[in-house]
């Protein structure tokens, strides 16, 4: 431990009440693409504030539980559960955790010639604040991220760098419109797609769903295209077809049962969707175990 202390670099705030960090190579090679140099997960303490006029990386915090409040450059923000902030060289930072909710916050710091490359590909831009939803969405990839970062073995560094690229890929699909923008239409997304998860087995239309959901068939395409990137079509069919699999691995499960089961008045029609989802027919996954 006292090794670990003496390693601690000294843009790290010692207003912590606990934290699990881990350090890699804090100066790559020149010429390096991107590298994770450290990261962790820190408990602030109720007086934790820190203040930078620049970050020697590029870095990412997830807010997991507290509130705080923010300001990158010029601009301020609440922080809250699920919020992500971004920033990197000559970016100024101004962090401070409320007293009566202190701020549980992970971060991965990062380096290399396509880290600003990278962060556009995640949907992020340094100096700005995002959302996910629901809140702990990434919360198991940051911990993988620390797991991975103290082994310390030979393959340490390409297995961080490699969760870096799995984080950047699920922050593209787990990004909320922030409660300031666009609340209501990314509620009425929210609640479509819950009703769709909770009922995808009786419904059969999206017309249905929109005229449970009380919203218009053509509106909740284009909340689905824009929160989710794909059709409501899609996403019933993928939970549809995910059931179908989990029932046809039953013993003497038939195909006719399990398409009538989930909403398909035929069972060839269930057949041609299943082998579109998954490249195999349903009697030939059946074999598969």
């Amino acid at each position: 431990m006292k090794r670990k202390a003496a390693a601690t670099p000294d843009f790290f705030s010692a207003q912590v009440s606990s934290a699990r960090r881990f350090y890699l190579n804090l100066q790559p090679p020149r010429g390096t693409k991107l590298a994770v140099v450290c990261g962790g997960v820190e408990q602030c303490a109720p007086d934790y504030e820190i203040r930078r006029e620049t970050f020697p990386f590029y870095s990412i915090e997830y807010v997991a539980r507290g509130e705080g409040s923010l300001k990158l450059g010029r601009r301020s923000h609440d922080l809250r559960p699920g919020i992500i902030f971004t920033y990197g060289p000559g970016i100024r930072q101004h962090i401070k955790s409320s007293a009566q909710k202190p701020l549980v916050k992970y971060f991965v710091d990062f380096a290399g010639t396509h880290s600003a490359q990278w962060i556009r590909r995640a949907g992020l831009a340094p100096g700005k604040v995002s959302q996910v939803f629901p809140p702990n969405e990434i919360q198991p990839l940051f911990d993988e991220l620390i797991r991975s970062g103290q082994r310390g073995t030979r393959h340490t560094p390409e297995l961080c760098r490699q969760l870096l690229g799995c984080l950047g890929v699920k922050l593209l699909e787990s990004r909320a419109p922030l409660q300031s923008e666009d609340s209501a239409a990314f509620a009425a997304y929210q609640a479509s797609r819950q009703f769709m998860q909770d009922h995808f087995q009786k419904l059969r239309t999206l017309e249905q769903v929109a005229q449970e959901c009380h919203l218009d068939t053509a509106y909740l395409c284009r909340l689905f295209q824009r929160y989710d990137h794909q059709s409501p079509y899609l996403f019933l069919t993928r939970l549809k077809m995910n059931e179908a699999a989990g029932q046809l691995q039953r013993p003497g499960a038939l195909v006719k049962n399990v398409a009538a089961d989930l909403g398909f008045a035929n069972p060839f029609h269930f057949s041609r969707v299943f082998k579109s989802a998954f490249g195999i027919s349903p009697d030939a996954f059946r074999k598969l175990r």
